[in-house]
């Protein structure tokens, strides 16, 4: 394929879904929705928000010697986000400018990252964000590596309003997350080709 048939700009993808197409075998990824949240010249980043794990927040805040009382949150899943640094937490939140944490990223036009304990200390107080989804670990690409996997028809990108994205991860069960995405494309995964090349 010709150098100049696919583009991206530093920011083509930042703040939209990433959809793992149906043959995709990677056991990391196969039936994923990731939502990334930086995309650059240098690579990208993102985490996986369909894939709950069998640790809840309350064994999570016990660890990390955090008491969590808040009923609704003490059951709440703890994500797989991605096989890199999964032993380190990261909260994706709802933006809110008076919510500031000690390190955190804004994704423009989106939500916020967070992954200092003290975002998990304002939850633990009643204080922290209403909507917020914990994983454990992120998905990773080097420069050039996510458009390359893109060309491949190893993904397909979903870009959304920020109502529809929250709506997804936040209002959505995870076993429905990947085909609500999908549905916001207009088709289902069994109207794909395994074919590369066609967009």
């Amino acid at each position: 394929m010709p150098e100049s048939s696919i583009s991206f700009s530093a920011d083509d993808l930042a703040n939209q879904f990433l959809i793992a197409m149906p043959w995709m075998v990677d056991p990391n990824f196969a039936g994923s929705v990731i939502h990334l949240f930086e995309h650059t010249e240098r690579g990208a980043m993102g985490l996986v928000v369909n894939r709950p794990t069998e640790v809840n927040l309350s064994t999570l805040f016990d660890k990390i010697d955090l008491k969590l009382e808040i009923a609704p949150l003490l059951d709440q899943p703890v994500h797989f986000g991605g096989p890199v640094q999964i032993e380190r937490g990261f909260v994706l939140h709802e933006s809110n400018p008076q919510l500031s944490y000690s390190s955190s990223f804004i994704i423009p036009g989106g939500l916020t990252m967070t992954t200092s304990k003290d975002v998990l200390e304002a939850v633990a107080d009643g204080e922290g964000p209403h909507q917020f989804l914990m994983t454990l670990g992120y998905a990773g690409w080097g420069a050039g590596q996510l458009e390359e996997e893109i060309t491949l028809n190893d993904w397909i990108n979903v870009p959304l309003t920020r109502e529809q994205m929250t709506d997804i991860i936040f209002n959505t069960p995870s076993s429905q997350r990947y085909q609500k995405a999908m549905h916001h494309l207009g088709f289902g995964p069994s109207d794909l080709s395994g074919e590369a090349g066609h967009a």
